[in-house]
């Protein structure tokens, strides 16, 4: 992509070559030559670099290969873009902005900021949430169409956007943090969902891109990624970007400092099962922490809870958690022998989990079963998941003969489905513990907005700097979309009207149809009135079809 500004050529002898093409001259550079064995003889390595301007033969218009081989060429300030689409789509930007003020992002983002460099990265996050992107080459292609955040509204070529993104340094994201975390209310008793994901990225040059844990394809590196989130208040508190061979529960003790750092004192934690561990639950005792906590899978203090409560809660209708289709019951226990406090145990009951569970064991077994079978007659060792549920033979060279079920851990495993526990620190019934644990819908609606609706999947970037800009600009975009379905949700659960436009992805394609135009007088103006669907959208975000006439004179104003 070519930029818009121009440079002298360079004067390098022997290395710059002009090549015509049409009416057309390209410039070209050698930046290396190879030698080819074969023919004993070396070649040069050619790259264009721009193409000549044609008022003036000594200078030229730069390409991104010029950025490159000249990074230490200071570019002059790229011109004012005059090529601008004559219909704007500013329905979606009119309401991101009213969340940004609303949570004075651009004052707080401001501190660390220039004026200029706040609008671009406003404008970068805001890109992220409509265009469902974080590609930086793609970035012109919707500032041509859509209203600015920057001065005068003008857009920059995705050259500049990458030398945005590797300028962002580790203060002004710090630094945010420590504001953003400093206007919570630290007074009121909140719950904080911490949970992770990671990043796959093929650059090999990022220092925290480490073969690691991965959800999906175990061959790409990766960066891992956690939020704390506000259950209460619904809103992003911080993020942690760390490289992509630690696991989840040693990354736990630095999130809990973190926290206290920040200044939270009156907190819960609510973790899922990947960060239950006896040292955390220690640490998180000595934090004067609570804690919600989903139990590892079949551990055998919870095995004998269940089993003992088995038969007392499944079918009385006061143990009924209708919400969630579900039986519960409390049980008062400790949780290793060394620990020093009792903890609560929330053993809940589904039928439609038992199904499922016994379902998956049955096909679990007949796949185990088929795989002994095969090995037959071979010398063959098979892991701990075979020895648990078969007893298996072996003649004296150690050849596999058969295998006999142990009916006694089958049957075991059978009378455990449809079970599962919740553990709290602090006293509650089995309806407060699942209900604080199932709020962690909202962080992991979270993670699957950012991976699916930003964008996020990869990072695209090939240096540190980037990764943490990108990431940094994510959780910013992440805060504004968080509460763009927050407020749509709950626009939902008042009118009690499930309207399919009232979702994150469908309520910004609508708003993207409200559109102004360029008249032969050269200003913008709304196209048309806003539509009832609309209206209907806007009343979610405490506005009116009023405001968006109001905004849509003050874009104008601006452009």
């Amino acid at each position: 992509m070519y930029l818009d500004c121009s440079v002298k050529i360079p004067e390098i002898k022997g290395k710059i070559t002009r090549k015509k093409k049409k009416d057309t001259v390209y410039i070209d550079y050698e930046y290396g030559r190879e030698y080819l064995p074969e023919k004993k003889y070396t070649i040069p390595k050619r790259t264009t670099i721009g193409k000549q301007m044609k008022d003036d033969p000594e200078m030229m218009i730069p390409n991104e290969n010029y950025v490159k081989h000249f990074s230490d060429r200071e570019l002059p300030e790229e011109k004012n873009q005059s090529k601008r689409s004559y219909c704007l789509k500013a329905g979606a930007y009119v309401v991101i902005k009213k969340i940004m003020e609303e949570y004075k992002l651009p004052e707080l983002l401001g501190r660390h900021f220039s004026r200029k460099d706040l609008g671009l990265f406003l404008d970068l996050a805001t890109y992220s949430i409509v265009c469902e992107n974080n590609a930086g080459q793609y970035y012109p292609d919707y500032a041509y169409n859509h209203p600015l955040f920057t001065d005068g509204m003008r857009i920059y070529s995705d050259s500049k956007v990458s030398d945005f993104l590797n300028s962002i340094t580790e203060n002004q994201s710090v630094g945010f943090l420590n504001d953003w975390n400093e206007t919570r209310d630290h007074r009121e008793k909140i719950y904080i969902s911490y949970d992770s994901t990671n990043k796959k990225c093929q650059a090999g040059d990022i220092e925290m891109v480490e073969f690691g844990h991965a959800r999906k394809d175990l061959r790409l590196p990766i960066i891992n990624y956690s939020i704390a989130y506000d259950i209460k208040n619904k809103e992003p508190l911080f993020y942690e970007d760390y490289p992509g061979s630690i696991v989840d529960v040693s990354q736990l003790q630095f999130m809990l400092e973190k926290a206290k750092g920040y200044g939270y004192r009156k907190v819960g934690f609510i973790l899922d099962r990947g960060y239950f561990s006896k040292e955390n639950i220690q640490y998180m005792d000595r934090c004067g922490y609570d804690f919600v906590i989903m139990v590892k899978g079949m551990a055998s203090l919870v095995n004998t809870l269940v089993l003992n409560a088995k038969g007392t809660f499944e079918e009385s209708w006061k143990c009924c958690v209708k919400e969630y289709n579900v039986y519960g019951t409390t049980v008062k226990e400790r949780l290793f022998a060394s620990d020093e406090n009792d903890r609560y145990f929330h053993i809940f009951f589904s039928d439609g989990k038992r199904a499922v569970e016994r379902t998956a064991l049955k096909t679990k077994l007949e796949q185990l079963a088929k795989t002994l079978e095969k090995n037959k007659g071979r010398q063959v060792e098979f892991g701990e998941g075979y020895k648990h549920y078969f007893e298996l033979f072996y003649d004296k060279e150690g050849v596999f003969l058969c295998a006999r079920e142990r009916e006694e851990a089958i049957e075991r495993e059978l009378k455990l489905c449809g079970y599962f526990a919740i553990v709290t620190s602090r006293k509650m019934t089995a309806k407060e513990a699942i209900s604080l644990y199932k709020s962690r819908d909202a962080s992991e609606k979270l993670f699957r907005g950012d991976k699916s609706y930003l964008g996020n999947k990869s990072l695209r970037v090939y240096s540190d700097e980037s990764a943490s800009a990108k990431i940094f600009i994510e959780f910013i975009a992440l805060i504004i979309r968080n509460k763009l379905y927050t407020q749509l949700k709950e626009e939902v659960e008042e009118t009690e009207k499930k309207a399919n436009y009232m979702t994150v992805p469908a309520a910004i394609k609508e708003l993207e149809k409200i559109e102004m135009i360029r008249l032969s007088d050269g200003k913008y103006r709304l196209s048309h009135a806003v539509t009832a669907t609309q209206k209907a959208i806007l009343k979610a975000f405490k506005t009116d079809a009023a405001y968006v006439k109001y905004a849509a004179n003050e874009i104008s104003k601006e452009m």
